[in-house]
């Protein structure tokens, strides 16, 4: 079979190469392109001859898809697949498979940093500094004895919630499953509504599908305490950015974290949520840690491997 990689993902040739080698070894043939094309055409020509491909976050759509003849197989080299034309896959039977959980720890962990960024005003803290001020007007608040709410108990929101509670925090979760190792760590469920009324912190972690994108809007942010934030690591369109601009604005909350917006970056300058006061805002980088891309890669070349031998890992489709 031909096996195609449609773009870099982040690691070393060195290590591509390596994890080839299994599937060479195999008697199928690998290319790997080294760098990445949105551009339709180009991604025709590079995937039209291949059975299995290889990617990341590239978008391949239904478009691409149908023009794929051979393919067979696609896997995603990360957790989300919002942006592979699935219709297209189901109508031809292809199969698809994503990298869960390589980025179980980065994507909390970086949570986190902006949870303790926007209470202890790190970054506010770093100018004064440097422009020669004193910590006046920079008293922060502790995470410890704050109530934290997690929008989605998936696997990293099970992580959020083992951080939260060694922080010391109340631990509110909005989900489809109720969980019984959640409930060991202490996690109360309830609505979505009473969860965005009542935590000091609001931290997303659900997929975008049709029963998520703007979950968060103009009502649900009105719910939010004074002085509350918001976190957002999943994905841009599950928030309404217009919505938590004005709340920021207004003052109506105190800040939010924002690392997905609804396009990829680099984001326009004129977004709203760029120019709403105390948003910390960082570029898709949450997944992104040099251990999480080894490990992503990994699984993405396991799930190959394992379609051929007949093993279902990671199954999407």
């Amino acid at each position: 079979m031909r096996i195609v990689m449609l773009e870099p993902l982040g690691v070393g040739e060195e290590k591509i190469r390596t994890l080839a080698g299994e599937l060479i070894k195999l008697g199928h043939e690998f290319v790997m392109y080294p760098d990445r094309t949105e551009k339709e055409e180009e991604l025709v020509q590079r995937a039209a001859d291949a059975d299995v491909v290889i990617l990341s976050n590239l978008p391949f759509r239904e478009a691409v898809i149908r023009q794929c003849k051979k393919l067979k197989l696609i896997s995603v080299a990360f957790t989300g697949v919002d942006h592979i034309g699935i219709s297209a896959c189901r109508e031809r039977g292809i199969a698809v498979r994503n990298a869960a959980g390589y980025s179980t720890s980065s994507v909390a962990e970086l949570a986190f940093g902006m949870m303790l960024s926007l209470l202890r005003n790190i970054g506010k803290c770093d100018e004064a500094v440097r422009n020669g001020r004193t910590r006046d007007g920079l008293i922060g608040h502790d995470l410890a004895g704050k109530t934290l709410g997690i929008v989605g108990l998936g696997a990293i929101g099970m992580r959020v919630a083992e951080i939260g509670r060694a922080f010391g925090c109340r631990l509110l979760a909005y989900t489809r499953t109720q969980k019984e190792e959640a409930k060991a760590l202490g996690v109360e469920f309830t609505d979505l509504d009473t969860l965005m009324a009542q935590s000091d912190i609001v931290t997303l972690h659900v997929p975008l599908n049709d029963s998520t994108r703007g979950m968060i809007d103009k009502r649900r942010i009105s719910l939010m305490k004074p002085g509350s934030i918001l976190i957002n690591t999943a994905r841009g369109p599950v928030v309404d950015s217009q919505a938590l601009a004005e709340a920021l604005t207004e003052g109506r909350i105190a800040g939010a974290g924002i690392d997905v917006f609804e396009t990829e970056p680099p984001i326009d300058k004129n977004h709203p949520l760029l120019k709403a006061p105390n948003v910390l805002a960082t570029p898709h980088v949450a997944f992104a840690t040099k251990e999480a891309l080894e490990r992503r890669a990994e699984i993405a070349f396991d799930n190959v491997i394992s379609w051929l031998k007949g093993i279902d890992k990671n199954v999407i489709l």
